[in-house]
């Protein structure tokens, strides 16, 4: 009798996770629910902004989903001290509130999107597979506040700035980051790989200094490199952001 062999679960091909939030109880119910994914694997949790920075650097997971406000030093500073450790962990930032000033910071230091605490289920499911896959997250109404935010603070550009400005095709891909399309519908559209959108990607948030699309599409915007007037027309987040600020002037 021929012997048969089962698959093992693909262990290696699951994305780790790690969890940080102080309370207790949200931690348990984002982990309850990552763990009923196949592909999802928790690999540790923290309470404290402490704590994440030391076992991101232990564990190096795919994602790190943080929490903004935690006990000594906060969400902002833990993703930028993970960042700067290991630039290829994802964050994930989550919080209760949607405080403008709050997001605007960790994406700054290097999350890849954001989501409000009530964002349980599917939508925090493929928050994750979009953030690995090298895309960013935000709900609408966030980044309608990141763009207007980002118009009205223009950057004055710095010599590093003004001697790594993008190539031609750097620009394009970012401006088709910037109107929301993913890294796979990039490479779609350019007849390229994803694998090579990704590289392409890599090097403008080298030349930008930042670690995310979010953080690549604000700074980019803001010294001027590209307007919301060079982003396809037939976007209406953009047209109604321009909209909206005409009716207020």
């Amino acid at each position: 009798m021929q012997a048969t062999f089962t698959p093992k679960s693909t262990e290696k091909n699951r994305l780790s996770i790690l969890v940080v939030d102080d309370h207790p109880l949200m931690r348990d119910a984002i982990k309850s629910h990552l763990e009923k994914q196949p592909d999802f694997k928790v690999v540790g949790e923290a309470a404290d902004g402490e704590e994440a920075v030391k076992l991101a650097q232990e564990m190096a997971p795919d994602v790190v989903i943080m929490d903004i406000c935690l006990p000594g030093i906060d969400g902002v500073e833990a993703t930028r001290r993970i960042k700067h450790s290991n630039p290829q962990i994802c964050v994930l930032a989550l919080s209760m509130f949607s405080n403008i000033d709050q997001v605007l910071k960790i994406l700054d230091a290097g999350a890849s999107g954001y989501l409000t605490k009530s964002s349980f289920g599917e939508d925090v499911s493929k928050a994750v597979h979009t953030v690995v896959a090298g895309d960013s997250i935000l709900p609408e109404k966030i980044m309608h506040s990141v763009l207007k935010k980002a118009i009205k603070h223009p950057l004055k550009r710095s010599p590093d700035l003004q001697n790594n400005l993008l190539t031609p095709r750097e620009l394009e891909i970012l401006r088709m980051a910037a109107a929301g399309m993913s890294n796979k519908n990039i490479a779609q559209a350019m007849n390229l790989s994803s694998r090579t959108v990704k590289s392409y990607c890599a090097e403008i948030f080298s030349k930008l200094n930042v670690n995310s699309r979010t953080g690549a599409v604000i700074t980019a915007m803001r010294a001027g490199l590209f307007s919301i007037n060079d982003i396809s027309p037939e976007l209406n987040i953009y047209n109604e952001i321009y909209s909206n600020d005409e009716h207020s002037a």
